[in-house]
């Protein structure tokens, strides 16, 4: 028979009232949700996220250069070869690189074998071919007379332009979205494309500046010996490199030519933390930058050994400060200085914190789009929205009488529930999510409609108004679960394979079927339970 346990009944309310107030920071203004935050902090304080499509914003499209990965492994590959092979004391030459390999000429046959086991060595196994196979990242091939390649294998591409791809989302993630209160969405596209779309920014070219920078920071002992004749005849020693160092600051400031060691001492990747400061000394705008461990025993190392000397500091290509060194630095922090305003030196700390890109980022589109756009089609949604909860009420009430409203009481809980349950997931609702809310509100009382049904159906086979009810919701769940679980299944499928605007689709549909699924079985049996217990009933109204 039809029963409700006291802690059923207690279990539903409780939930009801949870979602109510989970929904509550949507329709309260600022001052109320702090107030809210500050007391019940274990209830959500922020409204609903509107999506880029709702409020406007930035839509950027980035595409990584992989290549240029693969030629800066060859070329690392390259170096590994040339110190390997002089610590083996093993003569070759020929050592040379093309689009994917790197090609050496053992010149000693009695030296073959070494090398080739050397070669060998130095090719990591990386995951790829059928059902995830160990294989190689190159496929190494020394022939008789001592002609050696190393050429990077289709697994060994992969997984370099798969570590590429992820190490630039999370990169473009912390550049633009430092403090992680920005909401905004970064997805790839394809094998080498990734869109970033920024809610409520209005400035594609700062996205563009931001994601595109290389900031690669590096390190070099400066050459003084090098004159300012040879330097402007382009005569200049092996291993070192051509520059331009800016002195001064403001319009007075100049550039000069400046001769560094091409090795890098030191590099970015050795950085702990930077940050945008002001000097106590100057009261100029500069850069504190901390090593980690590795990096500080490095700068203790270089700053004891080349005291006197000068010492650059190279961001992408260009020298931001080349000071002397006065002694030993042995706390692993420094400063650098330059030409450049506090707002600057807090985004290049910012470029600097979230690391240097491994590959190049090239914006192939970008969009912006308005917040009156934004602002017509959450209106447009609105509409859509009321116009078919008046629908569906109209249609249960006339359909089903007293037992519509039921129906309709149920409805309202599931608005409320679904909107609580996203706000409190955090989800970003979109326009196509909006889509997923007036669809939900029409399979919500699908659940009611068979269950009343059944009922009637019940009724006219003589049973009882107890028996017949019961019988309605309890043989009616069948086709209920089902309808719905393939529903879930198919808005699962979506969530994991869709992207952008059809994710916000799958997370509000998904969502709003589980809602809907607890307040047609749960809230409306207990309204039911409740009708049934006021008086005894000689009529169903269905």
């Amino acid at each position: 028979m039809l029963q409700m346990q006291p802690w059923k009944i207690v279990t539903i309310l409780l939930i009801c009232v949870f979602g109510f107030f989970t929904a509550l920071p949507n329709f309260l203004p600022a001052d109320m949700r702090d107030s809210i935050k500050k007391t019940a902090g274990f209830l959500p304080s922020k409204p609903i996220t509107y999506g880029l499509d709702l409020q406007g914003g930035v839509y950027v499209l980035f595409e990584a250069q992989i290549e240029v990965a693969v030629k800066d492994r060859l070329q690392d590959t390259l170096e590994e070869v040339r110190r390997g092979l002089r610590k083996e004391k093993i003569i070759y030459s020929g050592l040379s690189t093309t689009d994917n390999s790197v090609r050496v000429q053992i010149t000693e046959p009695a030296s073959i074998e070494a090398a080739r086991t050397f070669l060998k060595g130095l090719s990591n196994p990386v995951a790829g071919g059928v059902a995830g196979v160990t294989s190689s990242e190159f496929d190494v091939t020394i022939s008789d007379t001592g002609n050696a390649e190393l050429k990077m294998t289709p697994a060994g591409v992969e997984q370099l332009r798969a570590n590429a791809m992820a190490q630039s989302q999370e990169i473009l993630r912390k550049r633009i979205d430092p403090d992680g209160t920005r909401e905004m969405t970064i997805q790839p596209q394809g094998e080498r494309r990734i869109i970033v779309q920024v809610p409520g920014a209005t400035d594609p070219q700062d996205i563009i500046k931001r994601g595109s920078a290389t900031a690669k920071l590096t390190f070099h002992m400066v050459d003084d010996t090098v004159s300012l004749a040879d330097m402007q005849a382009g005569r200049i020693p092996p291993g070192t490199k051509l520059l331009k160092e800016k002195i001064g600051r403001g319009a007075g400031a100049r550039e000069v030519p400046i001769v560094i060691k091409e090795r890098a001492v030191i590099t970015g990747d050795m950085l702990n933390r930077a940050q945008g400061t002001f000097s106590s000394e100057t009261s100029l705008p500069i850069i504190q930058f901390e090593f980690n461990a590795q990096g500080a025993r490095r700068f203790a190392d270089v700053t004891r050994d080349n005291v006197g000397r000068r010492f650059a500091a190279v961001l992408d290509g260009a020298v931001i400060t080349a000071p002397n060194i006065r002694g030993p630095i042995l706390g692993g922090s420094g400063i650098i200085e330059g030409d450049f305003t506090i707002e600057e030196a807090n985004e290049t700390a910012v470029l600097l914190n979230s690391g240097a890109l491994v590959v190049p980022l090239k914006a192939e589109d970008q969009r912006l789009v308005g917040a009156e756009l934004g602002a017509e089609s959450v209106q447009a949604g609105l509409y859509s929205a009321l116009a078919g909860l008046v629908l569906v009420v109209g249609f249960m009430l006339l359909q089903y009488r007293l037992f519509g409203v039921f129906a309709n009481v149920a409805l309202v809980f599931n608005i409320v529930l679904l909107l609580g349950l996203m706000t409190a997931v955090g989800a970003t609702l979109t326009l196509p999510g909006i889509a997923a809310f007036v669809l939900t509100m029409g399979m919500a009382v699908d659940a009611n409609v068979l269950i009343y049904e059944r009922i009637r159906e019940e009724q006219r086979n003589g049973k009882t108004i107890m028996a017949a009810i019961d019988a309605g919701f309890s043989r009616a769940m069948t086709t209920v679960i089902d309808s719905n679980l393939t529903t879930i299944l198919a808005g699962l499928i979506l969530l994991q394979v869709g992207s952008g605007p059809v994710r916000g689709f799958a997370v509000a549909l998904v969502l709003g079927i589980l809602t809907s699924m607890f307040t047609a079985i749960y809230v409306t049996r207990l309204q039911v339970w409740w009708w049934l217990k006021a008086k005894r009933r000689t009529f169903i109204p269905v």
